[in-house]
């Protein structure tokens, strides 16, 4: 038998597929996003003001590509809110908003700020958002755990948008 007979040589092991897609370039919004996640972090932790927090992520390098209001919304609108957006999260999660780690308790801020103000973000949208925050920077499942609770927290946020959404047949 030749060596090009198939009965006798192994098949080839597929080639390893390249991504489909090209990493898309981040879009300004989610710079935003992964700016204010790491000010309310810094929040979190150390307690420090808004104005120092605002004024150090403004230094960091990528700040020239994110979409700056939407930072701003989110970085003040987070610390000024907290309360309330933690009374929201609240009823959603498993222990205390003060026991959640700080990465996933300020992922699970922004996405509920979002939901609450940003109207013209879909809440599928908003949602999916905080999920990757929380891939990215978040604990090995710790995006489970974000998209429950965010999904959960929008029915009291965004009722009317929610109960219009069809449920998926099981």
């Amino acid at each position: 038998m030749s060596t090009n007979d198939s009965a006798t040589s192994p098949t080839p092991a597929p080639a390893k597929k390249t991504a489909s897609k090209r990493a898309q370039p981040k879009s300004a919004r989610r710079r935003s996003r992964e700016l204010a996640l790491q000010g309310l972090y810094q929040w979190l932790i150390t307690g420090d003001d808004v104005a120092t927090i605002d004024a150090h992520m403004r230094e960091q390098e990528d700040f020239d590509k994110a979409d700056r209001s939407h930072f701003d919304a989110l970085l003040n609108g987070c610390i000024l809110e907290a309360a309330d957006l933690d009374a929201v999260l609240a009823r959603h999660v498993d222990r205390k908003t003060t026991e959640l780690s700080p990465i996933e308790h300020g992922v699970l801020m922004i996405g509920a700020y979002e939901l609450k103000h940003c109207i013209d973000i879909p809440y599928k949208v908003a949602i999916n958002e905080a999920v990757e925050l929380a891939k990215s920077f978040g604990g090995t499942d710790g995006h489970k755990y974000v998209n429950g609770v965010l999904d959960r927290s929008a029915t009291d946020l965004r009722p009317r948008e929610v109960a219009a959404v069809p449920k998926r047949k099981v």
